[in-house]
């Protein structure tokens, strides 16, 4: 695994090629550029490495939900939100067969050389173009003919295909208020557009529910929905009015995701394990990459453990104190204090950071997709901290062929 620099007489290129082709509608943060100038190389070894536990760490998650979708009692401890949890028990009528399943595991490497894995984007996972596009667009640049990148696009495209029948309607739900939500939406509702299928926009209330199938009530669009993409976080639901999301936790309607991905969504998960050990669910690998796991007031006076929000999303809100501000830090802690069921304390790992050009480093979140169960390729953010946040910038990866393949 290595950082390659974009040529600076290329990057600017680069950055409106990626606006313009790749659906990275708007590469910036606030003041600061999210587009990285470095292109993630990893070999075809790691590549394949990380496939292999990808997989495994997603029948193992897949397995688990499964079971607590059977055994809603041992899904208590997960501290949902009462509404969301109310709703589970409508689930009764869920067929993994049916649906669609994508997920995204989030690698890094340490200092001991390994693999730690610090959580899985169970529910509404991003960076889809990011992780299509923009590795082709980096080769491209690059003009390394020694590298290739595994097309996540295609990957997906070609599940919705299967479940969805020739020609139907699919109504991709998003924040419509936000346009990086839409950029997502947009790139994999143009590439189904592609493939015969027809795509429609609208929010979590543009979809009513009638004999458990979805139908359409935006202006002009009205009608039954062959298939759900949701994008907005299922913890949010919650708070829409009147309650007409409801019907997406027993929908007959195919979709991607269902809610049965809110049991590995919040971080509490591995807060069950035992529980879920004890009724036969292996997570042998999970226990194997995920840092130790505990319950806040279990980690008092334990130094080398950090907080984590059960609903953080984008690495919001996660205690590490060199990556904090002092007030930020304490602002974290104050509230983990008043609201220690809605965080949970996770033994630090030491990440392992990859040198750019003058000696800048920067540490790297690989997230890895699967879909039904396959891997389907990578999305990375870099950042000079080692909290990935908001801060962090997107980066494409591509991987180098083996020299005993030439």
């Amino acid at each position: 695994m290595k950082l390659v620099p974009i040529p600076s007489d290329k990057f600017e290129d680069y950055r409106i090629n990626a606006i313009f082709d790749c659906y990275k509608w708007d590469p910036q943060f606030l003041d600061s550029n999210t587009l990285a100038r470095y292109v993630l190389v990893i070999t075809e070894e790691e590549c394949q490495e990380i496939a292999k536990l990808t997989e495994t760490l997603d029948l193992e998650t897949r397995n688990a939900e499964i079971f607590l979708n059977n055994h809603l009692e041992l899904a208590k401890s997960l501290m949902l939100p009462k509404k969301i949890y109310n709703e589970l028990k409508m689930m009764t009528n869920y067929d993994e067969n049916r649906h669609i399943r994508l997920m995204r595991y989030d690698f890094h490497p340490t200092i001991e050389d390994t693999w730690a894995v610090s959580e899985v984007n169970s529910d509404v996972p991003g960076g889809f173009a990011e992780a299509s596009l923009l590795p082709e667009l980096a080769i491209k640049t690059l003009n390394n003919k020694n590298y290739y990148s595994i097309n996540f696009g295609d990957i997906l495209a070609h599940a919705l295909s299967e479940k969805i029948k020739k020609k139907g309607t699919i109504m991709f739900v998003h924040c419509t208020s936000y346009s990086d939500d839409r950029q997502v939406m947009q790139y994999i509702g143009d590439k189904m557009e592609s493939l015969g299928f027809k795509s429609l926009y609208g929010a979590v209330d543009h979809l009513k529910f009638e004999n458990k199938e979805a139908i359409s009530i935006l202006d002009g669009y009205e009608g039954k929905v062959d298939c759900i993409f949701r994008f907005t976080p299922l913890e949010w639901l919650k708070d829409i009015k009147p309650k007409t999301w409801s019907g997406y936790f027993n929908t007959i309607t195919p979709s991607c995701n269902h809610p049965i991905a809110i049991f590995a969504q919040t971080k509490r998960f591995p807060l069950i394990w035992k529980n879920l050990e004890k009724n036969g669910i292996k997570l042998d690998t999970w226990k194997k990459l995920l840092p130790d796991t505990i319950e806040v007031k279990k980690a008092k006076n334990k130094e080398d453990y950090i907080y984590k929000p059960a609903c953080g999303r984008v690495g919001e809100k996660i205690a590490i104190k060199e990556a904090c501000s002092s007030d930020e830090y304490k602002e974290i802690l104050k509230d983990v204090k008043k609201h220690p069921n809605n965080y949970l304390a996770q033994k630090k790992f030491i990440s392992r950071p990859l040198k750019g050009i003058d000696n800048e480093e920067f540490h790297v979140c690989l997230g890895s997709y699967t879909v039904d169960g396959r891997h389907a390729g990578f999305y990375a953010r870099i950042s000079e901290k080692n909290r990935i946040d908001s801060d962090a910038k997107d980066i494409p990866v591509v991987i180098e062929r083996s020299k005993k393949n030439d």
